[in-house]
């Protein structure tokens, strides 16, 4: 059985975020808490609260022991990117693009032996 929690998208580059998602991939959930918690990077509080979510939506919905839960998928996609436009010198501009990410996170009972 698996639970999973998606953030679709979240004002973060997906570069960056993968950079977190992937500390905490295979980890039991109460060691992937603790690592984000100490992990300084502005996408680790977003990946706790989807991670969060994905250990609620087990308990809550599967009736999963928490204790028993493992990090089994987590990765980021691309989402929808905002276009903006900076003006530059003799009347040009260049465009910035403001990417977001949707992450997803799906965790499952741990086998046991």
């Amino acid at each position: 059985m698996q639970a999973k929690a998606v953030a679709r998208t979240v004002r973060i580059a997906p570069r960056k975020a993968r950079l977190v998602i992937d500390l905490i991939r295979g980890k039991q959930v109460g060691e992937a808490v603790a690592i984000l918690r100490h992990t300084p990077k502005a996408a680790s509080p977003i990946i706790e609260k989807v991670l969060k979510s994905a250990v609620a939506n087990a308990e809550h919905n599967y009736d999963m022991d928490v204790n028993k839960l493992v990090v089994t998928e987590a990765y980021v996609n691309e989402g929808p990117t905002l276009k903006r436009f900076r003006p530059r010198a003799q009347g040009r501009a260049s465009a910035i693009n403001k990417r977001t990410s949707h992450i997803t996170i799906v965790v499952s009972e741990k086998k046991e032996g």
